[in-house]
């Protein structure tokens, strides 16, 4: 079997068999994509919401409303509860591990493997079917921001073009079985997707059963080390390595504390912070009392403060 045969035999595999669990998510035209994972549960992209409710398209044409049960928004996951009628959930790969098929496959327990054949499935508007891509997994371990901004680390870069509202929509290996949700694209010809690690799958479970990850919030807008550095030199402040307080949100730990706009913050639980995502850490990292200290300096003053959170 040559291999333009194998590629034939398998997007055919494919639509008979994960075909069915493609969704639009959104009215009209949709903002995205989604894919049944169970009767009566969709996942897509935390991006994809504007609310509680969203509307559903399914590839037999039909459109309900759906409800959301939970979000993970720096994950830039979402579930959603919505009648499925008939529709057959897609499986997934890392559950199973490995693929079937004649093409090379899925290392099961992490995701799809680098060079490993994927086919991007997306339902878009204005269609009579399921629009079926292929490409290869072309870098495993990419770093990209969440719709909040944290580090996501484990992307999986992949050449099956998306289109537009294709987000959220599923990846699959050669036997139509799910490997990652895509996210969005990079620009000359590269994607990137969420691998549906062991992890991640029960990262969706928890949603499913609408448990909201809850992270603690400093509530303030910054910016990275190499602008704070800038702005301090055009202003004639010395630079110092930190991230700025572009903007703090009334009734938040951060203002409780007495940050303010253009607080340089140098520090954060006795560990230096040379990004943002080191606040992040430091952030994430507060102990069952609550607080963290945060060293800050504001113009040439150097200020110590002590950010309180709901004690774990």
């Amino acid at each position: 079997m040559s291999l333009l045969e194998e590629l034939t035999a398998a997007i055919g595999r494919i639509l008979d068999t994960a075909g069915s669990a493609v969704v639009r998510i959104g009215r009209a035209e949709g903002r995205g994509a989604g894919v049944i994972i169970a009767t009566g549960v969709v996942l897509t992209s935390a991006h994809n919401l504007r609310g509680e409710e969203t509307t559903v398209t399914f590839a037999d044409g039909r459109s309900v409303t759906a409800t959301v049960k939970g979000v993970d928004a720096d994950g830039d996951l979402a579930v959603l509860a919505v009648d499925t009628g008939t529709a057959t959930p897609i499986r997934w790969a890392e559950a199973e591990g490995g693929v079937s098929g004649d093409l090379e496959g899925v290392s099961g327990d992490v995701g799809p493997a680098h060079g490993a054949p994927v086919f991007a499935l997306a339902l878009p508007p204005g269609s009579n079917g399921v629009r079926v891509t292929f490409g290869t997994v072309s870098a495993l371990g990419r770093n990209f921001r969440g719709p909040r901004g944290r580090l996501i680390t484990d992307g999986v870069e992949h050449t099956a073009p998306l289109g537009r509202g294709s987000s959220g929509g599923p990846l699959v290996d050669t036997a139509g079985r799910l490997v990652a949700i895509n996210t969005h694209r990079l620009g000359d010809g590269l994607y990137l997707g969420l691998p549906t690690t062991v992890a991640r799958r029960a990262r969706v479970d928890a949603l499913s059963r609408g448990e909201t990850p809850e992270r603690r919030r400093l509530g303030v807008a910054l910016a990275p080390p190499h602008v704070a550095r800038r702005l301090r030199v055009a202003v004639g402040l010395e630079p110092r390595e930190g991230v700025l307080v572009r903007e703090v949100a009334d009734e938040t730990p951060a203002a409780s504390a007495g940050l303010q706009r253009g607080d340089l913050v140098v520090s954060a639980g006795g560990e230096p912070v040379t990004s943002i995502d080191a606040l992040l850490a430091a952030v994430d990292g507060v102990g069952q009392d609550g607080t963290l200290s945060v060293t800050v300096v504001r113009g040439v003053a150097e200020l110590d403060l002590t950010v309180r959170f709901d004690a774990a």
